[in-house]
């Protein structure tokens, strides 16, 4: 049986390169919203980000999360975006504590 590689992504604000489950993924869905996708599969087009609020802000700041998402952000969109990374990292962090990891 072959093994499966692993999906590699970078991130948009530090340029890391690991895989794809290491990151938060920001999607831009059909109808231009943009919001973060917690599954990792919703259709649209993604960008990744670390998990840390410092890339999260560096992306923001540099203005590399719209560009990369083909998308113009609104300083409602990006606070809006900030309070769902937070909800995205605290429940990642809950999740792996449980577990162990």
């Amino acid at each position: 049986m072959a093994v499966r590689k692993t999906p590699l992504r970078t991130c948009v604000a530090c340029r890391r390169e690991t895989g794809k489950r290491e990151f938060v993924r920001f999607v831009r869905d059909a109808d231009g919203e943009v919001h973060v996708d917690r599954s990792g599969k919703a259709p649209g087009r993604g960008a990744s980000v670390c998990p840390d609020v410092v890339c999260f802000e560096a992306a923001i700041g540099k203005r590399r999360l719209g560009p990369a998402l083909r998308s113009s952000l609104s300083e409602d969109d990006v606070e809006r975006l900030r309070r769902e990374f937070e909800d995205a990292i605290a429940s990642s962090e809950a999740a792996s504590s449980r577990s162990g990891r």
